[in-house]
C-alpha cells in the first residue's frame, strides 16, 4: 500500500494509528543506545589479548628494531605495525605514520597546519586568504561524515555539498567546481565503504580526482580510508593506489590517506594512521614534534603483536564481519517487510562499513530523526 496513492482520509487513518504505535512504543521505556557507529561489547571483546600485551619479560617492550617503545621519541611509528597497515592501506612503509588513537585529530592538525603555515606546496598560509578578506572552502560530499564537517566549521571554512553517485562523488561537477574556483583547498572523502552510503569509490573516479586541474595549486584531498577492511561479506575490496596515482598526474602532495583501528580493536585505544607523499610526511612532523615528542608506541607494539600480520587483521575483520552481518540482515529485512511497499523511503544495501543510509520524503527527515 503506498502512501501516495491514499485519499487524505485514509492518511488520517494511518496517522492516527501511527501515533498509537509510536505511543506503545514509548510506553515501553527501551534503553537503547542509539549511538552511530559505536562497536558493542561483543565487537571490543575479540580484542581483549591486547590487555595482556606486550608482556612484561626482558624484551617484551622492544619492538622489531630493538627500540624501547616505554622511551620517548619515534614520531614516525613503529616499523612493523607501518608495514602491516601499508600492505592493507597500499601505501609504502615510508609514506606512512603510526600515530595514537584518533585519525581524526590527525586529519584536524592537517587543517590547521595548513591554515597556520600552509601546506607543503602552498604559497602561503591559508589564513592570509582570511586576513584579505577572502575564504577557503572545503568540497563535502553529501550525505556524508559529520566529524569532517565539524572540523570545517570550527575553523570557519566554508563547505560546498556534492552529491554522491554510484561510484563515488559527482566528479563532472567537483572538476567543474576547483577549476574555477581557487578558494577551493581541500575535498573530505571516505573511499571504501563511505559514511553513510556504503559507496565505494571506483579507480576511475579516483584517478580523476587526483588528475584533474584545480585553481588551487595546494588542494588536498583529505582521503579518509576508515572502513578500508570492514567488509559484510567474505570479500574485501582492493584499495587503489591513490598516492601512485597522484605521483604519476604529477600531483603527489594531493591525497592525504588517514586510517585508524578504531572499529578493528578498542575504539578508544587503537591507532591511527596517516599516509602520503615523502614531502606530506617531512612536513607533517615538522609541525608535529612542536606538539608531541612521539605516540603511544607501546599500544602500538600491542596492535603489532596482536594482529601479527595483515593476514592477521583480515581475519580479525571477519570476526567482526559474524557479528555485523546479521545485524544488518536484521535491520534490511524490518525496513522492507514495514515500509517497500508504503514508498515513504529508500535505504541502502551496503557490503561493507557500519551504516545503512535512508531517504525518506522531502521535509520529513528531521521530523524522522526528533521522533527517534
Amino acid at each position: 500500500m503506498s502512501f501516495q496513492s491514499l485519499s487524505r482520509e485514509e492518511l488520517l487513518s494511518q496517522h492516527e494509528m501511527q501515533q498509537r504505535n509510536y505511543a506503545d512504543l514509548q510506553g515501553k521505556a527501551l534503553d537503547l543506545d542509539l549511538t552511530r557507529g559505536k562497536p558493542s561489547a561483543a565487537q571490543l571483546d575479540l580484542s581483549n589479548r591486547l590487555l595482556e600485551l606486550p608482556g612484561t619479560g626482558p624484551a617484551a617492550f622492544r619492538d622489531g628494531a630493538g627500540t624501547d617503545t616505554r622511551n620517548y621519541g619515534g614520531l614516525h611509528g613503529i616499523p612493523e605495525l607501518r608495514a602491516i597497515f601499508g600492505e592493507l592501506l597500499g601505501i609504502p612503509v615510508p609514506n606512512l605514520i603510526a600515530g595514537n588513537n584518533a585519525s581524526l585529530e590527525m586529519m584536524h592538525d592537517v587543517v590547521v597546519y595548513s591554515l597556520l603555515h600552509g601546506g607543503v606546496d602552498s604559497p602561503r598560509p591559508w589564513i592570509r586568504d582570511f586576513h584579505d578578506g577572502g575564504r577557503i572552502k572545503f568540497l563535502c560530499p553529501s550525505p556524508g561524515y559529520d566529524r569532517h564537517f565539524t572540523i570545517c566549521e570550527g575553523l570557519g571554512i566554508e563547505m560546498i555539498p556534492v552529491p554522491m553517485c554510484e561510484n563515488g562523488p559527482d566528479v563532472d561537477l567537483i572538476e567543474e567546481l576547483v577549476l574555477a574556483d581557487p578558494a577551493i583547498k581541500g575535498m573530505w572523502c571516505v573511499p571504501v565503504y563511505s559514511n553513510p552510503t556504503g559507496t565505494t569509490y571506483s579507480w576511475e573516479v579516483t584517478r580523476r580526482l587526483v588528475q584533474m586541474e584545480t585553481a588551487a595549486s595546494d588542494f588536498r584531498l583529505m582521503w579518509d580510508n576508515a572502513y578500508a577492511v570492514h567488509t559484510l561479506t567474505h570479500d574485501f575490496v582492493h584499495q587503489v593506489d591513490v598516492l601512485g596515482l597522484a605521483a604519476a598526474a604529477n600531483h603527489p602532495n594531493r591525497p592525504i590517506v588517514f586510517a585508524s583501528t578504531s572499529k578493528m580493536t578498542f575504539a578508544g585505544a587503537g591507532v591511527g594512521f596517516l599516509g602520503g607523499s615523502l614531502g606530506t610526511i617531512a612536513w607533517y612532523l615538522q609541525h608535529a614534534v612542536r606538539k608531541s615528542i612521539g605516540p603511544d608506541k607501546l599500544n602500538q607494539l600491542r596492535h603489532a603483536r596482536f594482529f601479527g600480520d595483515a593476514d592477521g587483521v583480515r581475519l580479525h575483520m571477519r570476526r567482526h564481519q559474524e557479528l555485523l552481518a546479521p545485524k544488518f540482515a536484521l535491520v534490511l529485512q524490518i525496513l522492507e517487510d514495514r515500509l517497500s511497499e508504503a514508498k515513504i523511503a529508500s535505504w541502502t544495501d551496503p557490503r561493507g562499513g557500519y551504516f545503512v543510509s535512508m531517504d525518506v520524503l522531502p521535509g520529513t527527515a528531521k521530523r524522522t530523526v526528533a521522533l527517534a
